[in-house]
C-alpha cells in the first residue's frame, strides 16, 4: 500500500504541476472568469506549481520508505485538498476529484504504513 500511496502522490504532483503551469501562462484550459476565492489565476497557478514540486519530492521520499516524507506528505496533501476548495465554484468536478485523490492518499499513508515495515522486516 505504501507503493500505491507514493505513486498516487506522484500522480497528484503531475496534475498540480501541469495545472499550475497552465494557470501561470493563462492557458485557454481555464475559464476566463474563473471564481477564485483568494488571489487571481496566476497566484493559484504558482500555488499549484509549488505544491506539485513539493508532492513530487514527497513521493520520492515515500517510495524510499521515509517516515518524514510520510508525515510531511499528510500535511501537504491536506494543504493540496484545501487549495482545490478555492476553485470548486469554477471547476467542481476536477476539484472534487483531486480532493478525493488527496484523501485516498492520506488514508493510504496513515493506515497501511506499518504493513510495509512488517513486509520489509520479513524479507
Amino acid at each position: 500500500m505504501v507503493t500505491f500511496a507514493g505513486v498516487l502522490v506522484f500522480i497528484l504532483a503531475l496534475f498540480n504541476g501541469l495545472n499550475g503551469i497552465a494557470a501561470i501562462s493563462r492557458s485557454h484550459v481555464f475559464v476566463a472568469g474563473a471564481h477564485i476565492v483568494v488571489g487571481d489565476l496566476r497566484a493559484w497557478g504558482w500555488t499549484l506549481l509549488i505544491l506539485g514540486i513539493l508532492l513530487a519530492l514527497i513521493a520520492a521520499g515515500i517510495l524510499a520508505g521515509s517516515q518524514l516524507a510520510r508525515w510531511v506528505g499528510v500535511a501537504v496533501l491536506s494543504l493540496n485538498a484545501f487549495s482545490h476548495m478555492w476553485v470548486v465554484a469554477s471547476y467542481p468536478l476536477w476539484s472534487v476529484l483531486i480532493i478525493v485523490l488527496d484523501i485516498l492518499a492520506i488514508y493510504a499513508l496513515c493506515v497501511h504504513w506499518g504493513t510495509h515495515e512488517h513486509e520489509e522486516a520479513t524479507r
